[in-house]
C-alpha cells in the first residue's frame, strides 16, 4: 500500500511537472487602474493557487480558534470534575470509615 502511495504521488509530481513545462509563455494579468502582471502562465497559476490558499486558511483562522476555546474550556471542566487521586491517601481513617465487602474477619477464617 505503502508504494502504491508513493506511485500516486509520483504521478501527480510529474503531470504538475509535464503541465509546467507545456505553459511557459508569457500571460499578462490585467489589475484595476491600469496596471499589468506580466509571467509564465505557469507562475500565475501557482500564484492564484498560493492566493486561494492563503484566503482558505484566513477565513478557517476565526473558527479554529473557537473550536481551541472550547477544547481548552471542556479540558478545564473535565479536571474540575474529577477529584484528587491523592485525596483518600491524604486522610487515613478514610478507609477504615467505609466497611468493604472484601475484607475478612479473622474470626471468620476460623470459626471463632
Amino acid at each position: 500500500m505503502k508504494y502504491l502511495l508513493w506511485l500516486l504521488k509520483a504521478a501527480i509530481f510529474f503531470t504538475l511537472f509535464a503541465f509546467a513545462l507545456n505553459n511557459q509563455q508569457d500571460a499578462t494579468v490585467h489589475f484595476f487602474f491600469g496596471t499589468a502582471w506580466t509571467a509564465p502562465l505557469v507562475l500565475i497559476v501557482l500564484a492564484a493557487f498560493a492566493l486561494g490558499l492563503f484566503v482558505g486558511v484566513l477565513g478557517m483562522v476565526p473558527r479554529w480558534l473557537k473550536h481551541r476555546s472550547a477544547a481548552r474550556e471542556a479540558q478545564a471542566a473535565k479536571q474540575a470534575a474529577q477529584p484528587e487521586p491523592n485525596a483518600a491517601a491524604d486522610s487515613p481513617n478514610t478507609a477504615a470509615a467505609q466497611p468493604s465487602s472484601s475484607i475478612i474477619a479473622p474470626s471468620d477464617l476460623h470459626g471463632i
